[in-house]
């Protein structure tokens, strides 16, 4: 099985060498990379291009933001299943896309899985401040501001034809809104792969500023109403509460 790992990216000089490797170091045998680079500035392309020959497409040129760049790496990908691994995060051990593609093998109706994330230091990779365990999908988890861990969340590509790829209205939760019109909305089958899938690097567009964290939140508040799922006005209070214990709680199945 083909899996295609889109990686977004914009002057991310510092951190794209790891998540390049990171891709590389994968067991899963039948791996297609796609760089999509917003034209940066800084040196980014200069690592992308010492990796060329462990790439399968590099698009560097101005976007309209991340969710375009995601789409348009969607349109390039030619696996059957897609995942995104952005420029400052990198798979939690080489095995991860095996046990993707070994959970799409065994279940030959399942259209996506995802699994748990962490958040590390962005001076000190070593050390963890955030653990979002995703958990099994149940209905009505949306309305209350869950949304499965999107670093970790691989979906069929099919399910991008049938459904749309991502929401360029939505600037900083689309992929909330992606997610939710996927799980929610249309039903698609999915299955939760506890343990850690990626590791990412704390300071990225979402959280990088509490003016974003409000966006975000009234992005996916917006979301809900347009789909129909009944959010009430204490949505945002919840999606925010929900997100705390992820700060101080360490699962007994996470590193």
């Amino acid at each position: 099985m083909k899996i295609s790992v889109i990686t977004v990216v914009f002057n991310a000089v510092e951190t794209i060498e790891d998540t390049l490797k990171s891709v590389i170091e994968q067991d899963h045998d039948d791996i297609e990379h796609l760089i999509i680079d917003g034209a940066s500035t800084d040196g980014t392309m200069d690592i992308v291009d010492r990796y060329r020959d462990n790439l399968a497409g590099v698009i560097s040129e101005p976007d309209q933001g991340i969710y375009d760049a995601m789409n348009k790496g969607i349109e390039l990908a030619s696996g059957e299943v897609i995942g995104t691994l952005n420029a400052d995060d990198w798979y939690a051990d080489s095995g991860v896309l095996s046990r993707v593609a070994r959970a799409f093998t065994e279940e030959k109706n399942l259209d996506a899985v995802y699994g748990d994330i962490v958040y590390v230091s962005r001076d000190d990779p070593d050390k963890i401040v955030r653990y979002w365990v995703s958990g099994p999908y149940r209905e009505g988890l949306f309305k209350q501001g869950w949304m499965p861990a999107h670093p970790s969340f691989f979906v069929k590509k099919d399910i991008y034809h049938r459904y749309g790829k991502f929401d360029l209205e939505y600037k900083i939760q689309s992929d909330f809104e992606l997610t939710m019109r996927f799980i929610a909305v249309n039903k698609i089958n999915t299955r939760y792969l506890p343990g850690v899938m990626v590791k990412m690097r704390m300071g990225g567009v979402t959280n990088s500023r509490i003016s974003n964290v409000i966006k975000g939140n009234l992005e996916s508040y917006r979301a809900s109403k347009k789909h129909g799922i009944a959010a009430t006005p204490f949505f945002i209070i919840r999606k925010v509460l929900s997100r705390l214990p992820q700060f101080f709680h360490k699962p007994e199945n996470l590193p």
